[in-house]
């Protein structure tokens, strides 16, 4: 296949950078991939994507991959948008759609970044490759690492869900619980770059996550007939997703893509227990200083310090949205909220945007009619810690009361 990657670009500065060798950060900020988006235009249109299989790897002009025979794949199908009225009208939304990632091979949308960031590492010949992950991202790199057959090191708090952990170290992975935050587990792999020889793949430390993840947009704009929403609501912690979409809509609008010259207002959510990004955008600063005490029990938001912080406050303002904080102690209730008025499974961090969608409903920010696109990043099967379940016992099962079912 032919690759359509011209070079790489410094987020920061701007200054370009090889794209045939392995790169991290340039002057400590992530990278951009740059494409030929005309020779994109010439090689590919929608029309001819309608002939394509429903996975991630429809859009692979637009991705970074050089060989097909580097390409490590699980299977991601695209993920299905699915309207939501009985929890729209909860929260005073009359066209609410719920884009569900929790279908996606390992659960939740860490397989899009996971599958791009390790095909390129076969394609580069990288055989040991580490990771620091709040959760999901660990047991996604840990799982797509096994199929390409690389030695994967994943370094988590003490504290991550049992499930992730479970699920890691399934898949081989070399796991180290770390009595610490997720920039402490960032830290170890970091210096161990130069001791064990493995490379980084920390969220924007290496510049093709975020490409995988850029298939949430492009996905979301084929679905919508590429049209697009007035407005997303999307969970962020270290950020991937929203700065992958915002990068997705630049790219369709410059290939001639898009029905429509307006781009949705995006909505960087988090936890009132871990905010710095919602801190940053109300001081109106670049750059988010470090969140001190973080704690929250959507574990992909307990991200104290974001490397690309300036790239999801400028996407948020660029598109005319906000950050928004939402209680704490009020994430798990939305969860129960949303499950249960759509049986979506919805996980903790996009049970917050449920909450910010109150929130901004209420205010008049959100528009009873706007379309509103919501991401449900993961399965709440990984949460059973979260449950608290008091459920009834039948003791007799030859002597029911019906009575007490009713």
């Amino acid at each position: 296949m032919t690759s359509f990657v011209t070079h790489l670009e410094s987020a920061i500065d701007g200054t370009r950078l090889d794209a045939s060798v392995p790169q991290t950060l340039h002057a400590g900020r992530p990278l951009w991939v740059r494409y030929d988006l005309a020779a994109v235009g010439r090689a590919l249109t929608p029309d001819r994507l309608r002939d394509r299989p429903p996975t991630l790897w429809r859009y692979r002009e637009l991705l970074p991959v050089a060989d097909n025979d580097a390409i490590v794949t699980l299977g991601e199908p695209m993920t299905p948008l699915l309207p939501c009225p009985r929890l729209g009208a909860a929260l005073g939304l009359q066209n609410l759609l719920v884009k569900d990632e929790s279908l996606l091979p390992t659960g939740s949308f860490k397989s899009r970044g996971q599958t791009v960031a390790i095909s390129m590492c076969r394609q580069f010949g990288i055989r040991r490759v580490a990771i620091p992950t709040a959760g999901n991202a660990g047991g996604a790199m840990a799982a797509y690492a096994a199929r390409a057959g690389i030695e994967a090191f994943v370094f988590m708090p003490s504290d991550t869900p049992l499930a992730n952990q479970v699920e890691a170290a399934l898949a081989g992975a070399k796991v180290f619980l770390v009595n610490g935050l997720i920039n402490d587990c960032g830290r170890i792999v970091r210096e161990g770059t130069d001791q064990l020889g493995w490379f980084d793949i920390s969220t924007l430390k290496e510049p093709y996550r975020v490409e995988g993840k850029k298939t949430m947009g492009l996905e979301l704009a084929e679905q919508l007939d590429w049209d697009l929403p007035d407005v997303i609501l999307y969970p962020t912690g270290g950020g991937t997703g929203l700065i992958g979409m915002w990068k997705a809509f630049a790219e369709l609008r410059a290939l001639g893509w898009l029905r429509t010259e307006k781009l949705p207002r995006m909505v960087a959510v988090q936890s009132d227990g871990c905010c710095p990004i919602v801190r940053a955008f109300e001081q109106g600063s670049r750059f988010a200083e470090p969140f001190a005490g973080a704690a929250t029990v959507a574990s992909g938001l307990r991200v104290p310090a974001a490397v690309g912080d300036f790239m999801i406050l400028d996407a948020v303002r660029e598109s005319g949205g906000t950050a928004i904080a939402v209680e704490e102690e009020r994430i798990v209730p939305w969860m129960r909220q949303g499950i249960a008025a759509e049986g979506i499974g919805f996980c903790p961090e996009s049970a917050a945007c449920i909450g910010a969608a109150e929130k901004l409903a209420a205010s008049g920010w959100l528009a009873p009619e706007e379309r509103i696109v919501l991401f449900n990043c993961a399965a709440s099967q990984k949460y059973p810690h979260l449950a608290k379940l008091d459920l009834p016992v039948i003791d007799d099962p030859d002597h029911v009361d019906w009575n007490r079912l009713a």
